[in-house]
């Protein structure tokens, strides 16, 4: 009998097995986190593809007359103003504004969404939008475990896709739905490429044909690793690292995420702001080896000025990068050089403030 704290298996794990994967306990599964090397596989995303199994993330479907009306309620966003055929990054807050969970929501079809949480928050965020769903005619509807969460990403992904699905013209952050699949272009890479949602029974059939396709072309099965360090270079937050219930979106970088006109969970304390002197999110770049861990304090002279959330050494650009809160007094947010050091295991590295991301793709 399998014991209630064991991690659950993907629907893709025993083809995982086969391709040599070396798993990791994320959030209540057992994941890949690499198959051959982590350098490999992100050098893999940036210059051909890589494919990776999310299905760990949450899916929950809302449907009704009332969906567009009800997530701009529950959501920081202006979620009916998307498109049917469109996909929009959100956040979730709490009443003190402080965020639930990043999300991001698809316009599957008229009067259906399918909003897709991380997979710590599955529970946090079913029962928010449940209880927020009070007053408002929709449904909805749980559909984690009846889904396989499959990216493609990199510079190759559309020819790979394609040969696999029929991939109708796109533009990032849009969504269709294809045969039995959804297939959204949009990523936590930093690079182009495509997630498509499938049901359970369809997943590994769907899996091996892209593998198929993709393998002449350059593309590798990648894991959690890689997938750490390629949304780190592209500047994009991972919940419990720069984004959680004591941060406000502002602080994150993502005022841009909230939408004003309209009201929300949490609006009151968004329009009062966070408490002066309240960090705020930079990104900070050294020289050398050695990188700057999550936890790891930033310093100002004797000063402990910040903490870093984020940070290793950039398999792209080749020197260490991190991301982390520091005391808004402390940093020039145009860049530059900076007078900070972080403190890595006892000893001092410089490092400069720079504006986030790091790395985009064509630059």
């Amino acid at each position: 009998m399998t014991d209630a704290l064991d991690p659950r298996h993907s629907p893709l794990h025993d083809l995982h097995v086969e391709a040599g994967a070396i798993f990791t306990d994320f959030a209540g599964w057992l994941m890949p986190v690499r198959y051959s090397s982590d350098l490999a596989e992100h050098h893999a995303v940036r210059t051909t593809a890589g494919i990776f199994d999310i299905s760990h993330m949450a899916e929950i479907r809302v449907t009704g007359p009332d969906a567009a009306a009800f997530l701009d309620h529950a959501l920081a966003g202006l979620l009916s103003a998307v498109a049917v055929g469109k996909a929009k990054y959100s956040l979730i807050l709490e009443a003190s504004g402080g965020i639930l969970d990043d999300l991001i929501v698809y316009h599957v079809a008229q009067g259906e969404y399918l909003v897709v949480a991380n997979a710590g928050n599955r529970a946090v965020v079913v029962e928010a939008l449940r209880d927020r769903s009070a007053g408002f005619d929709t449904t909805l509807v749980d559909e984690t475990d009846a889904l396989v969460l499959i990216a493609v990403q990199g510079p190759v992904a559309r020819d790979i896709v394609a040969q696999v699905v029929d991939v109708p013209e796109m533009s990032y952050y849009s969504c269709a739905t294809v045969g039995d699949i959804l297939l959204a272009r949009t990523g936590y890479t930093g690079e182009d490429g495509y997630e498509l949602y499938v049901s359970v029974d369809r997943a590994a059939d769907l899996w091996r044909a892209l593998v198929a396709a993709g393998t002449p072309l350059g593309l590798v099965p990648a894991g959690l690793a890689s997938r750490d360090t390629l949304r780190l270079e592209a500047g994009m937050p991972l919940y419990g690292h720069e984004l959680g219930l004591d941060i406000l979106p502002v602080q994150a970088g993502l005022g841009r995420v909230v939408n004003l006109t309209k009201d929300f969970v949490g609006k009151h304390a968004i329009e009062s702001g966070p408490a002066e002197g309240a960090r705020v999110l930079v990104g900070l770049t050294s020289e050398g080896r050695r990188a700057g861990r999550a936890g790891y304090p930033v310093m100002l002279g004797d000063t402990e000025v910040g903490i870093v959330t984020s940070g290793a050494l950039s398999p792209t650009l080749g020197h260490p990068i991190a991301m982390a809160y520091v005391d808004p007094g402390a940093v020039d947010p145009g860049g530059g050089a900076s007078g900070l050091d972080i403190d890595v295991r006892g000893s001092r590295v410089a490092a400069t403030v720079i504006p986030l991301p790091f790395y985009k793709r064509g630059a």
